[in-house]
């Protein structure tokens, strides 16, 4: 009869063995089920990405992430106090931070559960190509609306605006080419930004990072005395608790202060390429708008050059200067940003990733479940009241 065994001699001890063997399989490790309860950050032996010792480090991942959220964005919340009022506010903040970090634990949840390894990978595991596609243009839209923003800040400070005296005005008098403001964003751009913006590694950025938290800090402590200060004095009006419905310019901005604020937390883009240094899985990884158009703009060849990528940080700085120097104020970035790419990034994207990805094994509890549904719901709604709001301000602004 016909047998998949081969004889061996008698001397041997064994009699019969197979004539194909089959090769040793090692069973499946645990983190690598939909089913099992992970830990948003494993060690890097244990999550088999290499040695825990080629990570960046938790301070330096805390640091990153931090300036990721109290970045231009902080400049939204003031806006949001004045037309919700202080307590309204101070609720509102508070539950645009708790809807954050459930966002943010689902995207890493995910895509630790799906092997990706940045916020395109996770979109297109769990909606296709064509929503990575568009997720990377939402990325790269929010990063460089971002650095509009800063630019603005910067120039409107140092030059001054129409509304008040620059720094260097009150310091160097006025008349010199410091109040060119173009100029003066032109110099801080070629000498500040784009040597940051040239480093190849997110953990790179760590000391710089632990420096902008710093002074956030700072800014919010001075703030906070003149504030107090002048209320004291009798300065400035007691603040309203609630919104004010008394005009229709007030019941528009009611439209779009949600948008806006949702500047103010939206670092989900960033949490996968720090999550990676952090682990050690990527030595080499990418700032997180370069990576995103270099996968966009190259995405059927190799991982991209260092000549590549310093061409790329070029021609984008060109554009965010551009950006800068045309749009007359942060605000205006503000209500685009937060209505478009801010709700898709930070609620709209990661409730869709976790309500597919749960389908093929059901990982999310029952009350997850039903978060991620109000979340997704809640922030196409805010989407829409956005976008709708921003266009009718724009068609009935003021020539």
């Amino acid at each position: 009869m016909n047998s998949t065994y081969t004889a061996l001699p008698v001397s041997s001890s064994i009699e019969l063995q197979p004539k194909y063997p089959t090769l040793p399989q090692d069973p499946p490790k645990k983190h690598e089920q939909f089913g099992v309860e992970l830990p948003l950050i494993l060690d890097a032996v244990g999550a088999g990405y290499g040695p825990a010792a080629a990570g960046s480090g938790v301070p330096g991942a805390i640091f990153n992430l931090a300036t990721s959220i109290i970045g231009a964005g902080i400049m939204a919340l003031p806006a949001t106090l004045k037309v919700l009022g202080l307590l309204v506010g101070f609720v509102s903040i508070v539950l645009m931070g708790i809807l954050s970090e459930i966002s943010i634990e689902l995207l890493v949840r995910f895509s630790v559960l799906s092997k990706s390894s940045s916020y395109g990978d996770v979109v297109q595991t769990a909606l296709g190509r064509p929503f990575k596609i568009v997720s990377e243009i939402c990325v790269i839209i929010n990063n460089a609306g971002v650095l509009v923003v800063y630019l603005i800040i910067i120039g409107d400070v140092m030059s001054g605006s129409s509304k008040h005296v620059g720094v260097f005005d009150q310091l160097l008098g006025s008349g010199g080419e410091w109040d060119h403001r173009k100029l003066v964003i032109l110099v801080v751009l070629v000498i500040f930004l784009t040597p940051l913006c040239s480093l190849e590694k997110i953990d790179s950025l760590s000391l710089t990072s632990a420096a902008s938290v710093a002074l956030a800090v700072v800014f919010v402590i001075v703030s906070s005395i003149i504030a107090l200060v002048k209320l004291v004095e009798g300065r400035i009006g007691t603040p309203r608790l609630g919104p004010d419905f008394g005009s229709k310019a007030a019941i528009l901005d009611l439209l779009v202060v949600v948008p806006i604020m949702t500047n103010a937390y939206v670092c989900h883009f960033n949490v996968q390429p720090i999550y990676n240094e952090l682990e050690g899985e990527n030595a080499k990884e990418d700032v997180p708008c370069l990576q995103t158009v270099d996968s966009l703009v190259f995405a059927e060849s190799a991982p991209g050059s260092r000549k590549r990528m310093l061409t790329l940080t070029a021609v984008l700085l060109a554009i965010i200067y551009l950006g800068s120097t045309m749009i007359p104020n942060i605000w205006v970035v503000f209500k685009f940003t937060g209505a478009t790419t801010g709700m898709s990034l930070g609620f709209i994207f990661p409730a869709l990733i976790a309500l597919r990805l749960d389908k093929k094994e059901k990982v999310l509890k029952l009350r997850e479940r039903y978060v991620s549904w109000l979340m997704l719901a809640l922030a196409v709604v805010a989407c829409i009241l956005g976008v709708v709001g921003n266009i009718y301000t724009l068609k009935n602004r003021p020539e």
